[in-house]
C-alpha cells in the first residue's frame, strides 16, 4: 500500500479508536490526529478526516432509522466494498511504478551498454518471476471475488429461507386465528356479529402487512442477486487482464532481436505503462463512481423501506 494511502487509513483507524473511548466526532482535529499517527500531510490528513465525519453522520442517521441488524449489514458490504477497491488500486500503482522503473534502467542500459546483452537477458528473465508473482496476485484477487460472489449467493439464500420461515410462521397464525374466531363464533354468533366483522378486518390488515413485508424481502433477495453478478462481472474483468499479463509475458521472451531493437522496445513499454497506469486510474474512478452510485442507491432504498413498510413491520 502507498504512503498516502496508510496515511489515510491510519487517519480513519485513529479517529474511530478516538470516538470508541469518549470523543465526539466534531472534537476531532487535523492536530489531533497528527499527535496520534505522526505522518502524512496535514492536507490528507484533513480530507481523510472531513470524508471519515461526513460518513460518520450518514452511517449514524441510517442506523437510527433501520433495525441495528439491517443497518450493520449495509454498513459492512460497503465498507468491504471500498477497502477491496483501494487495496487494489494501491498494489496496481505500486507494481506499475516499480515496472516504469524498471523499463527506464533498461533503456539506458540499452543506449550505453550496447555491448551487455547477455546481461539484459539476465534481466529479462527476472523480470519473468516479477510478471510470474504479479499474475499470482491477480490469480488471489481472482479467488477473493469468487469468495465474495459465494457470500452474496449465500446471504440471498439465507434471505429466501427467511422469507420462506416469515411466511410459514404468518400462515400458522392466520390458522390459529381463524380456528379461535370459528370457536368463538359458533357459541356467541348471535351477539358478537360486530365483533366478528371487525375480527375479519383485523385479519385482512394483518394479511396486507404480511405481504408487504414479503415484497420488501424479495426487492432485498434481488439487490443481493445483483450484487453478485456485478461481483462476477469484476471477477471476469480481473481474468482477462490475467489472460492479457500472459501474452505481455509471451511477448517479452522475443524482445532481444537486436540491440537498437531492445531500446525501442524498452521505450514503448514505457509508453504502454504509462497508459495502462491511466487506465487503472480511469478504472478506480469508475469503481468510486459505482460504489457511490450502490450507497445512493442503498440508501434510498432503505429510506424507502422505513417509509413504506407497515407500522406492525417496523417495530
Amino acid at each position: 500500500m502507498s504512503r498516502i494511502s496508510d496515511t489515510r487509513l491510519r487517519t480513519r483507524e485513529t479517529a474511530s479508536r478516538l470516538v470508541a473511548a469518549g470523543k465526539r466526532p466534531h472534537e476531532l482535529t487535523v492536530d489531533l490526529i497528527y499527535a496520534e499517527i505522526r505522518q502524512g500531510s496535514r492536507t490528507t490528513i484533513n480530507d481523510e478526516l472531513k470524508q471519515w465525519k461526513d460518513e460518520k453522520t450518514r452511517s449514524d442517521a441510517l442506523a437510527s432509522q433501520l433495525p441495528p441488524a439491517v443497518a450493520d449489514a449495509m454498513l459492512g458490504i460497503w465498507a468491504v466494498a471500498v477497502e477491496h477497491g483501494e487495496r487494489v488500486y494501491d498494489a496496481r500503482v505500486a507494481e506499475l511504478e516499480q515496472t516504469t522503473a524498471q523499463a527506464d534502467s533498461r533503456a539506458a542500459e540499452a543506449v550505453h551498454a550496447r555491448a551487455a546483452a547477455e546481461e539484459t537477458l539476465r534481466l529479462r528473465e527476472v523480470e519473468l518471476g516479477a510478471l510470474t508473482e504479479q499474475i499470482a496476485a491477480l490469480k488471489q484477487q481472482l479467488e477473493a471475488a469468487n469468495a465474495r460472489a459465494e457470500e452474496a449467493r449465500i446471504r440471498a439464500d439465507a434471505l429466501e429461507a427467511q422469507r420462506d420461515a416469515e411466511r410459514e410462521l404468518a400462515d400458522t397464525r392466520q390458522r390459529e386465528q381463524r380456528t379461535e374466531h370459528e370457536k368463538a363464533s359458533a357459541a356467541l354468533r348471535a351477539s358478537l356479529e360486530a365483533r366478528d366483522a371487525a375480527f375479519q378486518s383485523e385479519l385482512d390488515k394483518a394479511t396486507q402487512r404480511m405481504e408487504g413485508v414479503q415484497k420488501h424481502m424479495m426487492q432485498q433477495i434481488s439487490d443481493a442477486r445483483e450484487e453478485r453478478r456485478r461481483a462476477d462481472a469484476l471477477a471476469a474483468t480481473l481474468q482477462q487482464r490475467n489472460e492479457t499479463l500472459l501474452g505481455e509475458l509471451a511477448a517479452a521472451r522475443v524482445t532481444q532481436a537486436s540491440q537498437d531493437e531492445a531500446l525501442r522496445t524498452a521505450q514503448q513499454e514505457t509508453e504502454g505503462f504509462a497508459r495502462e497506469r491511466q487506465d487503472w486510474q480511469r478504472e478506480r474512478e469508475s469503481l468510486e463512481n459505482r460504489l457511490v452510485a450502490i450507497r445512493n442507491r442503498s440508501r434510498a432504498k432503505l429510506k424507502r423501506i422505513a417509509v413504506s413498510a407497515p407500522r406492525g413491520a417496523r417495530q
